[in-house]
């Protein structure tokens, strides 16, 4: 898989993500400062990492910023884009199943290495559910973005 990564500012995090996608087989393509580079505008980082969802250059994304909310809130204007802000395992295995996410945001401030990797964990080993109920919930979500109501 393509994972496109995105980060206002390098840190440990940062690493352990890049290092772990790419350990897990996934193909990875990062916008953001290495070590030693000043932070970015965390709003123009999220947004190419997004739209390489949108437009399918890549097949899902990570976004981090300070708290995990900016990037999410970035990812989430993109249509197509159902971004999860996920502080543990458990809110990752729902945001798979119950909202299709294709895009997970993440905090610099609170994830620690363990719970990145656990998240990780929940998030690629957890498929999207096709129930019918779930699906009703996900075209719901569909038409609202779309304007229709």
């Amino acid at each position: 898989m393509r994972i496109a990564v995105s980060s206002d500012e390098y840190g440990h995090v940062v690493d352990v993500i890049l290092r772990e996608l790419t350990e897990r087989g996934h193909e990875t393509v990062y916008y953001g400062p290495r070590a030693g580079d000043d932070s970015v505008d965390w709003p123009e980082v999220t947004l190419r990492a997004a739209q390489d969802v949108a437009e399918t250059r890549a097949d899902e994304a990570v976004v981090m910023c300070w708290t995990g909310t900016g990037c999410s809130i970035v990812a989430n204007k993109i249509p197509g884009i159902r971004a999860a802000l996920c502080v543990d395992a458990e809110t990752a295995r729902g945001a798979r199943i119950w909202n299709h996410a294709n895009v997970l945001a993440l905090s610099l401030r609170s994830t620690s290495e363990a719970i990145v990797k656990e998240i990780l964990d929940r998030w690629f080993d957890t498929p999207k559910s096709n129930d019918e109920w779930n699906l009703r919930q996900i075209a719901a979500v569909q038409r609202i973005e779309s304007g229709e109501s």
